[in-house]
């Protein structure tokens, strides 16, 4: 499958990027993730490894958006949610307390 990365033109397929992240140890796992074999990497590692080029130089959406084109399972970093906003009454009811 061809696809664009950092405007260079790549020709993909699901087995090259297999055989590509054989052997390629998972760091730590901070946002996007992509799942290949039983591992799960980090967008940009796969970007840098498929490739050969710098972090820096591609979004994690392009790879994201190759990847799921070729089959594998991403996972984007959802982001937090904010705390629940309470009413007057139940922050005064949480500072008190609540009966036993």
């Amino acid at each position: 499958m061809r696809c664009v990365i950092a405007r260079f033109p790549f020709e993909l397929t699901k087995n090259g990027v297999l055989e590509t992240m054989k052997g390629v140890k998972p760091e730590p796992v901070k946002g996007d993730s992509v799942i290949i074999g039983r591992r799960q990497y980090p967008v940009k590692q796969v970007g840098e490894v498929v490739t050969r080029q710098d972090r820096r130089d591609f979004s994690s959406a392009e790879v994201l958006r190759a990847m799921t084109a070729l089959g594998f399972t991403c996972r984007t970093e959802a982001a937090p949610r904010p705390a629940p906003r309470l009413t007057p009454l139940q922050a005064a009811s949480a500072l008190l307390g609540s009966p036993a």
